[in-house]
């Protein structure tokens, strides 16, 4: 028998069950812990080299998040490396769990439809990112407070409130892969390998690669061309395009993410600091390549939730 009503009856209900379940697992509490100790760890690393830079640094609250210090690198470093270990974390198991316990027929047979159960979970642990990005965003500024004892600017806020939003869609793109392979393996075990192996090749791998694909391909004498390439290349990497990101809204005197032409140069002051809105310009295609990722991985997995049998 047809169901009558909206297809996305029983979404919120979706959302708040599937909430309350990550924020109360033990796998959250565990991922949360790394994810803090770690990264705080790096705060407190930055902050004490922060401390010997002069106060008339206008973008002082900044290197909070950039400045490193041997043996620890920075806090966008670790994000960049443990944000993706989280969003697969949450995901990995959201919809081949439910076919393994026998509860998918049951949950479908209420009045909650596919679009509505997996929109709803993937909502779910995009909230749950977004919740612990959130908290641990305003730790860092809090701390940066306390033991700086210089308060941020305003467009040190809005640069640091846009790189949150950044680094909330970058978990999204990995939480969409982590699902995708969850509708497609029926164990969690082998969506875990290979969500894992995926992003380290993507991460570790690829833009290592990329050179090499680039002078495959392209004309060994033309250098510009050859550069350019790789980064093409390198670019279909989500890490990439968040390193470029946080690069250009974080370090306001980067011009450019790609290689410098004399046009570029006429006119500017080497080294003055770019406005935000010029800053955002010089980002907006690799944030835009993250939430498309995020839509396409996110269609993929739809599509093939769809087409599969939900029976026990």
């Amino acid at each position: 028998m047809r169901r009558e009503g909206s297809p996305w009856r029983g979404l919120g209900v979706v959302v708040l069950k599937e909430l309350s379940d990550h924020l109360t697992s033990a796998r959250m509490r565990v991922l949360e812990w790394l994810v803090v100790l770690t990264a705080l760890a790096a705060v407190y690393a930055a902050i004490t080299q922060v401390r010997n830079v002069t106060a008339e640094d206008p973008f002082l609250f900044l290197r909070l998040f950039t400045t490193s210090r041997d043996p620890l690198p920075s806090f966008v470093s670790f994000l960049g490396f443990l944000v993706p270990l989280m969003a697969i974390g949450l995901g990995f198991d959201a919809v081949n769990g439910e076919h393994n316990h026998r509860t998918l027929s049951r949950i479908l047979s209420q009045p909650i439809y596919r679009d509505a159960l997996l929109f709803g979970k993937f909502l779910a642990g995009l909230a749950t990112l977004s919740i612990s990005l959130i908290a641990l965003w305003l730790l860092v500024i809090g701390l940066g407070l306390i033991m700086l004892g210089v308060p941020p600017g305003g467009e040190e806020m809005a640069r640091a409130m846009i790189f949150l939003l950044v680094t909330i869609a970058y978990a999204g793109v990995w939480l969409a892969l982590a699902m995708l392979f969850s509708v497609v393996f029926r164990s969690p075990a082998t969506a875990a390998l290979v969500t894992l192996g995926l992003w380290l090749f993507l991460t570790v791998i690829w833009p290592a690669l990329a050179p090499g694909i680039a002078e495959a391909f392209l004309p060994a004498d033309n250098q510009a061309l050859l550069v350019t390439g790789a980064q093409m290349l390198a670019r279909l990497s989500p890490s990439t395009l968040f390193g470029e990101t946080v690069l250009a809204l974080l370090d306001p005197s980067t011009r450019t993410l790609g290689p410098v032409y004399l046009s570029q140069l006429q006119g500017a002051v080497m080294g003055a600091p770019l406005p935000l809105g010029e800053s955002v310009l010089i980002a907006w295609p690799q944030i835009v390549g993250l939430v498309a990722a995020t839509i396409i991985l996110f269609v993929a997995g739809y599509v093939a939730f769809q087409r599969q049998e939900v029976r026990a």
